[in-house]
């Protein structure tokens, strides 16, 4: 049998509405890793958010991989290795930061198991934090406090402003930064060139993994390069118009139906 990888966004993929990871596909997804195929958990969540999943999925003893931050930062959680990072360009806090205040907005980044902000605490800040099982702090002086390596901050905007700004934004740091929407009301300010595909493809050339025997599952925009970079792209049945446009194939069931079933049946069985 050959081995395969399996790719998987987090929210609205692998877990239900609720965050939940079901029995089913919890079993259904060891199972599959007990028969030789690898998983990768692909997230734009920070470090310390992901580390439940990987626990449950037992990453550590069957050597998978998790890609946080969109992917810029690469770990192999059998040994701990950082197989990749990518920082965020130092000189672009300050102005970040400005551009926040003067919009509105709220600004955060992340610091081993904190979420740090500098403006006024927001209900989606709260939402991040309790997301990734993580404390909310907020300081004085943000610019002179991120004095440490960032892979991503994270934009919080009003629904209604956020495609505006995120427009803006992306004209403002074209070739600086990449910069993208998560969620309706997340903005992901992102190192250059750092999505999830090109990720992606600097660890399986480090592996050894041909693309053609990958299959990644998403349902945001940011699972769409990895979906089209992927041998089988698969949207979920609750995943974002032009994710499912962007994919090879789309489950029949919802993520709240283990819709993940039906790839691991077709595919991994």
């Amino acid at each position: 049998m050959k081995k395969k990888v399996l790719i998987l966004d987090i929210d609205g993929t692998l877990t239900n509405s609720k965050k939940e990871l079901t029995t089913k596909t919890l079993q259904a997804l060891l199972d599959m890793q007990e028969r030789g195929h690898i998983i990768v958990i692909a997230s734009g969540r920070p470090t310390h958010g992901v580390q439940w999943i990987a626990d449950a999925l037992k990453l550590d003893q069957y050597g998978g991989y998790v890609l946080c931050f969109n992917g810029a930062r690469i770990v192999n959680v059998k040994t701990g290795e950082i197989v990749f990072q990518q920082c965020f360009p130092k000189e672009c806090i300050a102005p970040l930061y400005e551009y926040a205040r003067s919009h509105d907005m709220g600004l955060v980044t992340y610091e081993g198991d904190r979420v740090i902000t500098g403006t006024r605490i927001d209900k989606y800040m709260e939402f991040e934090a309790g997301l990734n099982y993580m404390e909310l702090k907020q300081v004085n002086d943000f610019v002179s406090y991120v004095d440490f390596d960032v892979n991503k901050c994270l934009f919080t905007a009003k629904e209604e402003q956020a495609p505006e700004l995120e427009k803006e934004l992306a004209r403002q740091y074209e070739g600086v930064l990449s910069i993208y929407r998560s969620e309706p009301f997340f903005i992901e300010a992102m190192p250059p060139g750092v999505d999830k595909a090109a990720s992606l493809e600097r660890l399986f050339q480090k592996i050894g993994v041909d693309r053609a025997d990958t299959v990644a599952c998403g349902d945001g925009f940011n699972d769409m390069s990895m979906i089209r970079y992927a041998g089988v792209g698969v949207a979920m049945a609750n995943a974002q118009e032009a994710v499912k446009e962007a994919a090879d194939i789309v489950t029949k069931r919802t993520n709240d139906e283990d819709g993940l079933l039906e790839v691991l049946e077709k595919y991994f069985g």
